[in-house]
């Protein structure tokens, strides 16, 4: 199983099996011929293969006749925001996230910072496909590349959005875990400009990845070993591109992923009470906890994408997923772990709590993940088959994004990830027992 996810988020692969060269310089020339030419914005996470790409990228973008400014090793919502501050067209963010060091992808951002579309991911895919690219004549190709820092724009907004006096006076002691991804850029910078004490581990972009970086409770234990030793107020983890947040208590406790969006949603709600997006994967604490403040859940398919949107057309007070990824929206309509910390930290400050007081108060559930690896031609087949065995039960199902089905004791669903080649399955109860039932349940089915 050798893939290339050819997707609303963007196209990723294996170095050097799938993910090549030749698949950077084409999907970059597509990206150029789309976007009519223009100035197009590049940044990069830390991965080995990152300067390959990087070299690749700028090529084919060159050579359909944009004009490139690099912003280097540097988060992905960095360079979404720089996106309007530096009146480009769009940007290419080389990075595969949460994906293993042996990953990467290009991440296609349009002239408003944000994703694009499925209808204009489609647009694209056609232009690649088609193979008919715009070709810049040797006096039309731009003779420079500028480069610029994105890092600085990005503090001063974020500066603008949270209340960083109230931060300051709280004296918060932080440990971060950088992942020595894109973050060890921005973050511990961010800390230390709203008057943190930071303790700072896995921050060296030019150091190889020290664990998987999906801020998950089994890539924590560094962390939390950091918050003890240290007697920090609590702890972040980041992930390769600045995208997803995990938090550790004060005591050293690793935090679900799934607890990111709801501790967010806590937080904001109480002063600020109006519409969360989430998507149909994400824990339903999130509904309970809205319940509690006023406020009201819209949800939509996986992907950053639906999430923007959808928190556009809804004027969201917040937006988000289960994977760890929070959107605040007076900064942007995009995941940020940045604006994440900035937005937790402003809650403790308010507050004068801990975070583990915070946590206490969130709805008691039990979420179960499983990962089905399936060939890439076999994924629909797969599904469509479990959608019969449900339907055989004379159950109705929520087809949002794969198949969600409500059962007396909590929840199922099941879709084929964005990702990678697997079908991904979640349940949640309220019980753990009721919740390895549930699992066994899909299981049972899709196997059969």
């Amino acid at each position: 199983m050798k893939p290339l996810k050819i997707g609303i988020t963007g196209v990723r692969g294996l170095v050097g099996e799938t993910f090549t060269p030749e698949v950077a310089v084409g999907f970059s020339q597509s990206f150029g011929t789309y976007l009519d030419g223009g100035r197009v914005l590049v940044c990069r996470d830390t991965r080995a293969s990152g300067p390959m790409v990087r070299a690749a990228v700028i090529a084919g973008l060159l050579a359909a006749g944009c004009e490139v400014i690099d912003l280097g090793v540097s988060p992905t919502p960095s360079l979404q925001l720089a996106v309007t501050w530096l009146k480009a067209e769009g940007g290419i963010a080389i990075t595969a996230g949460h994906n293993p060091s042996q990953w990467n992808a290009l991440k296609f951002v349009r002239s408003d910072g944000l994703y694009l579309n499925p209808t204009q991911a489609e647009e694209l895919l056609d232009i690649f496909h088609q193979g008919e690219f715009a070709k810049a004549t040797w006096d039309r190709i731009k003779p420079a590349i500028q480069h610029q820092d994105a890092i600085e724009h990005h503090i001063e907004l974020l500066k603008s959005v949270f209340e960083v006096e109230a931060i300051k006076n709280r004296r918060l002691k932080v440990a971060v875990d950088c992942c020595n991804g894109a973050c060890s850029r921005l973050i511990p910078l961010w800390l230390r400009e709203i008057g943190c004490e930071v303790l700072a581990i896995n921050d060296n972009p030019g150091a190889p990845f020290p664990h998987a970086p999906e801020p998950k409770p089994e890539t924590m234990a560094q962390l939390s070993a950091v918050v003890k030793a240290g007697n920090a107020d609590i702890g972040f983890a980041h992930d390769a591109d600045g995208e997803r947040l995990g938090i550790v208590t004060e005591f050293g406790q690793p935090l679900s992923e799934e607890l990111t969006l709801a501790l967010a949603t806590r937080i904001r709600l109480e002063h600020n009470s109006g519409t969360v997006v989430t998507n149909v994967s994400t824990t339903s604490a999130i509904e309970k906890i809205a319940a509690i403040y006023g406020g009201t859940v819209v949800r939509t398919p996986v992907g950053q994408t639906y999430i923007a949107e959808s928190m556009i057309e809804h004027q969201a007070v917040l937006g988000g997923e289960g994977s760890g990824g929070v959107t605040v929206p007076e900064l942007h309509s995009t995941h940020d772990s940045a604006a994440a910390v900035g937005l937790i930290l402003e809650g403790l400050a308010r507050s004068g709590r801990h975070v583990s007081q915070f946590v206490q108060d969130l709805p008691q559930l039990t979420m179960l993940k499983y990962n089905l690896a399936v060939e890439p031609n076999r994924l629909y087949s797969v599904l469509q088959n479990f959608r019969v065995a449900i339907e055989r039960e004379h159950l109705s199902c929520d087809l949002t994004d794969g198949i969600r089905v409500l059962l007396p004791q909590g929840w199922i669903h099941v879709r084929a990830s964005n990702t990678e080649s697997m079908i991904r399955v979640i349940v949640e109860a309220e019980e753990m027992a009721d919740a390895h039932k549930l699992l066994e349940w899909v299981r049972d089915r899709l196997n059969k």
